[in-house]
């Protein structure tokens, strides 16, 4: 036992386990301390140490407690880890009580009886049709999503096939407004946009009012020469407006919209469908309204003809409507004396016109001269676009990936094409000639005299429209036989035949979807959808009044009746 003893005792006292005390005679020296722990550590020989001394039986106890410390650790470490993420609350993905509605309409329409006359097959398509309008009006989903939904139940009810439910997506009209949105977005990021802005501002930017006039008659300037409201309003001024917007501080994305960009969007949006009617070249359609008045009359009206009965109430409705909104819709920066000064400072800022600006300049002059000078060598405005976009593609002033992401492009692209191909074929089933045989027996019914035979002749072709999303349909389905019924009750030919060509532009004002100025300006997502059809029709009123009123007056002094 006295190697044991030497052992405890050797044992330095930094250990509080095992050999921590020393003799009673005091501490042994550092050297000695060593010496004593080496043996402790060495190996017992056998009966060395064999019996257990308190201090062992302290140091077992020691190690016991550090492992019950431990194990307690390790429990309360566990305890202590958070409960695994509860399974977030359910939430529906589209507003159900909208969705209802848009349902619940469409349904109700399904199951009454069609009226004599119209096929059954026509008949669901309108209920399926007015469904999906009154979604795209109260907006359960996003537009394309309606639209999605609509031809989904086209589909699944075997009211249209998949071909003709999405026939319209081989048009050109919803390309050519996806298409204008990607230059626009070359036109923004080139900084070519900003430019032209700020050129703008330093001219006429002392008011909103003032920019508002210098885009309104800088676009009905360019109406006779591009045959295209969707290029010319879509591909050339709604990304100027929105440059100008954006420049000025009005950004829907920072709840800025109403600063000035709502205005703007909306009226330059609503003269784009008077500058549209002025000319037989200002709108795609036009020339087929010239045509099938020519079948009707047995004469061809001339473009001279055309623009001068359309020269007084169109230079009111240019004057007067951005007057009108600047009332009831005003933007709420109405005064900007400094901008001028603010906006000549930016210019000298800008410099010289950098690369990417001279290749979008460049790819922008190739595209308008194309939709102006297209047709005679037969490229068409989608074919000039796309042109257009290539350049800027090649170059890198902008890429695909942006094209891709442009959410605005695509969602109009869908709603757009879908709502077309729907109209479209309530005119293949027959239902619009039989609306328009509905219409004529009971305007004739009457025996009105022939002015205003011609005023509910026009009001009912005009808000009409609101089942059609494309001008050019309008008036290939419903045009002749409201020309008949107007010459039958004693309208003279070439008023009526002028009178509703040009106010089958007009009408556009109506809708989101009417004409294809509407959905790049719409799609900016400065004016609420409610608020678009509420100033629509306020303005079809106004609009109307003029064509008839002033118009009518116009035209006894240049001897249309």
């Amino acid at each position: 036992m006295a190697s044991s003893g030497m052992c405890l005792a050797a044992a330095p006292p930094v250990s509080a386990v095992g050999c921590a005390a020393g003799p009673a005679r005091g501490v042994l020296k550092l050297r000695d301390q060593n010496i004593a722990a080496q043996r402790c550590r060495a190996p017992v020989r056998q009966g060395t140490c064999a019996l257990p001394t308190r201090h062992s039986v302290i140091r077992r106890r020691s190690e016991k407690l550090e492992s019950l410390q431990v194990a307690a650790s390790a429990a309360g470490s566990l305890s202590s880890t958070p409960a695994a993420p509860s399974e977030p609350p359910f939430k529906w993905g589209a507003d159900m009580k909208n969705l209802g509605i848009s349902v619940g309409i469409a349904t109700v329409m399904w199951f009454v009886p069609p009226p004599a006359g119209v096929a059954l097959q026509a008949w669901h398509l309108l209920a399926i049709f007015l469904g999906t309008i009154v979604g795209i009006i109260t907006q359960p989903l996003p537009l394309g999503a309606v639209a999605m939904l609509g031809l989904g139940a086209t589909m699944l009810t075997k009211v249209l096939t998949f071909p003709a439910a999405f026939s319209a997506f081989a048009s050109e009209i919803p390309w050519l407004i996806a298409i204008a949105f990607w230059l626009s977005g070359g036109f923004i990021k080139s900084g070519l946009g900003n430019r032209v802005a700020y050129v703008i501002v330093a001219a006429f930017g002392k008011t909103t009012l003032g920019l508002a006039y210098s885009l309104v008659f800088a676009e009905a300037l360019l109406a006779p020469a591009i045959p295209s409201v969707a290029a010319r309003a879509g591909g050339i001024f709604f990304p100027l407006v929105k440059a100008l917007c954006l420049a000025c501080g009005s950004d829907p994305a920072d709840g800025t919209e109403k600063k000035m960009g709502a205005y703007l969007m909306k009226t330059c949006f609503q003269t784009s469908t008077i500058s549209s009617a002025m000319f037989i070249t200002a709108m795609a359609a036009n020339p087929l309204a010239v045509d099938l008045a020519k079948d009707a009359l047995g004469q061809t009206i001339s473009w001279g003809q055309w623009a001068l009965a359309g020269l007084v109430p169109g230079l009111v409705c240019l004057v007067a409507t951005p007057l009108i909104l600047y009332v009831i819709y005003p933007p709420e920066q109405k005064d900007t004396p400094d901008a001028p000064e603010k906006a000549r400072e930016e210019l000298k800022k800008l410099g010289p016109l950098s690369r990417n600006e001279k290749i979008t300049a460049g790819a922008l002059a190739v595209t308008v001269g194309l939709w102006i000078f297209g047709g005679q060598i037969g490229v068409n405005a989608v074919a000039a676009a796309l042109l257009g976009l290539a350049v800027l593609l090649i170059t890198n002033v902008v890429t695909w990936k942006e094209c891709l992401s442009n959410n605005a492009a695509w969602d109009t692209l869908t709603w757009f094409a879908a709502l077309i191909g729907m109209a479209s074929y309530l005119n293949k089933y027959g239902f619009i000639k039989w609306f328009s045989g509905k219409v004529v027996n009971v305007v004739s019914s009457y025996g009105l005299s022939w002015q205003s035979s011609f005023g509910i002749i026009v009001l009912l072709y005009f808000y009409s429209h609101y089942l059609f999303a494309s001008g050019a349909a309008h008036i290939g389905a419903m045009y002749t036989a409201f020309l008949s019924v107007a010459i039958a009750c004693g309208t003279p030919g070439l008023l009526a035949a002028v009178a509703l060509g040009q106010l089958s532009n007009v009408m556009g004002c109506l809708t989101t979807y009417g004409i294809g100025s509407a959905p790049p300006y719409f799609g900016a997502g400065y004016v609420p959808q409610s608020k678009w059809y509420q100033l629509g029709l306020l303005m079809s009123f106004f609009y109307i009044t003029v064509w008839l009123g002033i118009g009518g007056a116009w035209w006894k002094v240049i001897g249309l009746w």
